[in-house]
């Protein structure tokens, strides 16, 4: 059951980093590479401070309006 629910997390943050990249981005392209290499992508906007001043939750609202 603790690997069902590590892969339930790992997609959770897979789609936010997806979500994240197509807020910044718009380019199928660099979306494409944003799903192969997630992780990175991730980490790369939390140092950069893409996601700092609350846009850590604006980006999914934004797709929900």
């Amino acid at each position: 059951m603790k690997n069902r629910d590590s892969s339930i997390l790992y997609l959770v943050l897979g789609i936010y980093a997806l979500m994240i990249n197509w807020y910044y981005n718009h380019n199928l392209i660099l979306l494409l590479l944003g799903y192969i290499f997630w992780p990175l992508y991730l980490i790369y906007e939390l140092l950069t401070g893409g996601l700092s001043a609350g846009m850590w939750k604006e980006i999914p609202l934004s797709y929900f309006k």
